[in-house]
């Protein structure tokens, strides 16, 4: 929760990557609260009143997750209307003529956008979700040990530059102090 708060407001890509890891720890933990208790919540080393909030807050998700039948796979409603809202953005800042450093970005990424959405399960993707997809995988490939091309870290490394500008602008959009 205190992460997840920090994230959203500070860094929208690094939030959504964060919740899916969140998602995927849920899962893994078989949504047993008393195992997230043992194993997340008990790290945070937190007062009561903010040990009863993040155990609340992980209680929610559960919930959440059960109630949107995301048992196995999938991603909750809240935060794909996060994807929804970057995707919006990203296609007004293609089309905003005052946005050169993003369109510079952008296009550097394009054919690694490109080749991993052609790899992928779900060709449909959009730009977005391609770049949160292709940084997730990565970090799971880095998670389990497994090696990694550069080609792959090169790749990866524009998605993370991409994501790192469209994170700044999303804020200013958010703030109203975006020019589109």
């Amino acid at each position: 929760m205190l992460i997840a708060k920090e994230k959203r407001h500070s860094n929208i890509a690094e939030y959504v990557l964060y919740m899916w890891h969140i998602e995927d720890l849920l899962r893994a933990f078989q949504f047993d609260i008393d195992m997230v208790k043992q194993k997340v919540i008990d790290g945070f080393k937190a007062d009561t009143d903010t040990t009863k909030a993040i155990t609340d807050w992980y209680e929610s998700l559960i919930h959440m997750m059960h109630s949107e039948n995301l048992i196995q796979k999938g991603h909750l409603q809240l935060v794909k209307n996060n994807v929804s809202e970057m995707d919006e953005l990203h296609l007004d800042l293609l089309q905003a003529s005052d946005h050169a450093d993003y369109l510079k970005m952008y296009f550097n990424a394009k054919s690694n956008i490109d080749g991993f959405r052609a790899k992928s399960n779900n060709p449909e993707s959009t730009d977005i979700q391609v770049c949160l997809e292709g940084l997730y995988s990565l970090l799971l490939l880095k998670m389990s040990g497994k090696e990694i091309s550069q080609a792959t870290m090169d790749a990866m490394n524009s998605f993370s530059q991409l994501l790192a500008l469209f994170s700044q602008k999303f804020i200013l959009w958010e703030e109203g102090k975006l020019d589109l």
